[in-house]
């Protein structure tokens, strides 16, 4: 196993201001950070790294509810936090490599099945500590609940509105137990607090995590590495305004760029960048590692980044792939991403020249499958699941309603295609209609956003609740968002418009996204103009 894996990991915000000391080493001793003083290059040519990273895990903690993987998505199961914490653990002991760090690219939190969403994403996280991450960049869905909801998954604390989960009954120590929040650092480059114009920060004077910083620098041997943290700049139009009504997402490429420059006048010595993305690309055919025909945001995102970068690390799209694309200069540089649900973990690996940059032309990358069947669940993990299962059950399975056959998104195999009609999101919208006529008895037509309905709603039954019993977990699980149903009046034109909008512009990760439509209202929508 690298004898520095883990090793001293720091935040620092982004506008080149420190955060205090991050994360504790793993057999190394954590130094202390002095604003503006340069970290001495001791690396020696041969010096090497891995940098294990995964991607949308949207607190698929249990093996139950991340699906299977192989190239035409009807292979053995895969993924789930136990096997995702295995297989890291896997490829640390196997590495011979001088240091080790694990990495993310968003969507940790958020759009998760039940038996995380309910608790507001608390066991994803205690799930994500168990298996050892480092550092993580911001998605979109770390938004769902709000900027002060990220900045509690970070710092820990009770849910303001229910309260602790969990209750001491230690007479010396009654009361309740507040979630601890994250180990690792979310780092938001591009999500400026728009009263600092700065990142985001809770401002408390307290903690190790306070801000959620723009890089975040990690020592290799006295040579210190940078990653820097991001989601996509389109984030404000894919949550709720409410909870983000004090930020701004800004371009991604001009905040990767301008940081590039702050960090290497900051911290002379460092010359090894790495960018953590929320934001990605199609590869088409799908391939477990390939990029053949790659395509969307993250092309022309690479095209612009800083030749200075070294690796980029993305996510948002759901696809597996391992790149290589030339920088600006026309150098190869590594573009990758792991998927969903931890189904698989990429690993690069590289070895550090003698100024502490990488050399390139030493990188490697594969991206690995976790099927549960080729691993051992990982014990730390599994109790987690153990401590919020009776919660969960005690909640999850009352029965909320009954269907005849089961009801699909609709798609391809795995059912989650968002550009095609949705018998599941047409549902949604007759029940929105439904409840919207018992308000004003003259609305006429209702609309569902399609990243809103997250599975299927399956006939034969889960548990033992019976064939077509749906349980709150399962509708939980089926809509899990905190989605606000608005009635207002729409002209003609404002209704073809929105029916338009659902035709992306041309670079983006998801050219269409059909809306579900409720019963009486028809259209005809020609996709290819």
């Amino acid at each position: 196993m690298p004898s520095s894996a883990r090793s001293d990991v720091r935040g620092v915000r982004g506008r080149g201001r420190p955060l205090l000391a991050g994360l504790a080493a793993l057999g190394c001793v954590a130094t202390t950070f002095v604003v503006g003083s340069a970290a001495p290059v001791t690396a020696a040519p041969g010096d090497t790294v891995q940098i294990l990273s995964f991607n949308d895990y949207h607190g698929h903690v249990k093996d139950d509810t991340a699906g299977s993987i192989d190239g035409s998505f009807g292979g053995p199961a895969a993924g789930g936090g136990e096997y995702l914490a295995a297989k890291l653990a896997e490829l640390r002991a196997g590495s011979t490599a001088t240091a080790s760090f694990t990495v993310a690219a968003g969507d940790l939190i958020g759009g998760s099945p039940f038996f995380s969403g309910l608790f507001h994403d608390e066991p994803s996280v205690e799930s994500l500590n168990e298996m050892g991450l480092d550092i993580s960049g911001v998605g979109n869905h770390e938004f769902d609940e709000g900027v002060e909801e990220l900045l509690r998954m970070q710092n820990g604390g009770c849910h303001p509105v229910d309260g602790c989960y969990f209750t001491d009954y230690d007479p010396d120590t009654a009361g309740d137990q507040e979630f601890g929040g994250a180990d690792f650092q979310w780092l938001a480059a591009n999500v400026i607090d728009d009263a600092t114009n700065e990142p985001i920060d809770l401002d408390d004077g307290e903690g190790d995590h306070d801000d959620l910083g723009g890089y975040s620098l990690v020592d290799v041997n006295g040579t210190e590495i940078a990653f820097i943290g991001m989601t996509l700049d389109g984030t404000d139009e894919l949550v709720a305004a409410s909870g983000i009504a004090d930020v701004t997402f800004e371009d991604e490429v001009t905040t990767a760029n301008t940081l590039v420059g702050e960090i290497q006048t900051d911290h002379p010595g460092v010359e090894a960048i790495f960018v953590l993305l929320h934001e990605g690309g199609v590869p088409s055919p799908f391939a477990i590692n390939g990029c053949q025909g790659i395509s969307g945001p993250i092309v022309d995102i690479n095209d612009g980044l800083d030749a200075e970068i070294d690796g980029i690390i993305s996510g948002h799209t759901h696809q597996p792939y391992t790149c290589s694309l030339l920088d600006p200069d026309d150098d190869p540089r590594p573009v990758v991403s792991a998927w969903e649900y931890g189904k698989v973990v990429t690993e690069l690996n590289f070895t550090l020249d003698a100024q502490g940059d990488v050399d390139r032309s030493t990188v490697t990358m594969m991206n690995h499958e976790v099927l549960q069947s080729d691993l051992t669940a990982d014990a730390a993990v599994t109790a987690v699941i153990d401590k919020w299962q009776p919660l969960a059950d005690a909640k999850g399975n009352d029965p909320v309603g009954k269907i005849s056959e089961t009801i699909t998104r609709g798609g391809d195999p795995t059912g989650s295609d968002r550009g095609v009609e949705s018998a599941a999101g047409n549902l949604v919208a007759d029940a929105q209609l439904a409840f919207a006529q018992n308000v004003d008895p003259d609305v006429d037509v209702a609309f569902m956003n399609p990243g809103g309905v997250r599975s299927d709603l399956e006939f034969p039954q889960s548990a033992s609740e019976g064939d077509g019993v749906v349980t709150y977990g399962e509708s939980f699980t089926f809509q899990p968002f905190n989605n606000t149903m608005h009635i207002l009046d729409m002209t003609g034109e404002q209704i073809v418009s929105v029916l338009e909008e659902q035709c992306q512009p041309g670079d983006s990760s998801r050219p269409v996204l059909h809306l579900g439509v409720s019963d009486g209202f028809t259209y005809t929508l020609d996709i290819t103009q």
